[in-house]
């Protein structure tokens, strides 16, 4: 199993190159795109981080403090604003009766207690629970998301029946536990997934795992 998990990251990588993976200027403005990038796609994240930063408010404590009808006035463009405002107010009030807003005294805790920690906010799930441990607080947790068990399932190293965390153990047991891996392999998934592994129609012909 391990040769074929591998190989698919190396084809991936030959194919398309690094990523560059997760697209924010702080590790913040990662967790807030992770919370926000439920249920839509990034371009309509990026409208409304971008409409954040413009009024300088990508900052824990500002975001801490302002009302929540605000908030969601101030993501609409991330659709379910007012869900997702709450959310946000949720994982902000977490991180600041946890971590006194701190990230970098979070980013010390231990992975498996940051984890269950997460998953305890409502409304984070283990894919924006393990992309905040990954990607902002660089934590080798593998991240698993719906193009992940598509690729992984019609190349029958899982079976479609399979949950996020028997695909995530899946991963843990034949990558080598690595931020940077972990990082890079996710993001050649997604780009595989938008682009050749279809939904519907897959481009199987043209694919750089055929």
């Amino acid at each position: 199993m391990i040769c074929q998990i591998d190989s698919i990251y190396r084809k991936l990588f030959s194919c398309f190159g690094p990523q560059h993976w997760w697209p924010a200027r702080s590790r913040f403005e990662v967790m807030v795109g992770a919370i926000l990038t439920q249920s839509t796609n990034w371009s309509n994240v990026e409208k409304a981080i971008n409409n954040l930063r413009k009024n300088s408010l990508l900052d824990a404590g500002k975001l801490y403090r302002m009302p929540q009808g605000k908030l969601a006035r101030l993501i609409k463009s991330a659709g379910y604003y007012n869900i997702k405002a709450k959310r946000l107010k949720e994982f902000l009030r977490f991180l600041f009766e946890s971590y006194k807003g701190d990230i970098n005294k979070m980013s010390l805790a231990d992975t498996r207690l940051l984890r269950r920690q997460l998953l305890s906010v409502n409304g984070i799930g283990p894919e924006t629970a393990d992309s905040i441990l990954l990607y902002a607080l660089g934590k080798p947790v593998f991240v698993v998301d719906a193009y992940t068990k598509r690729i992984f399932s019609r190349h029958r190293l899982i079976g479609e029946d399979a949950d996020y965390h028997a695909l995530q153990d899946l991963c843990l047991k034949n990558l080598k536990k690595d931020v940077k891996l972990f990082n890079e392999f996710h993001a050649l998934l997604v780009k595989l997934g938008k682009e050749f592994c279809l939904k519907n129609k897959p481009r199987c012909g043209i694919c750089p795992l055929r």
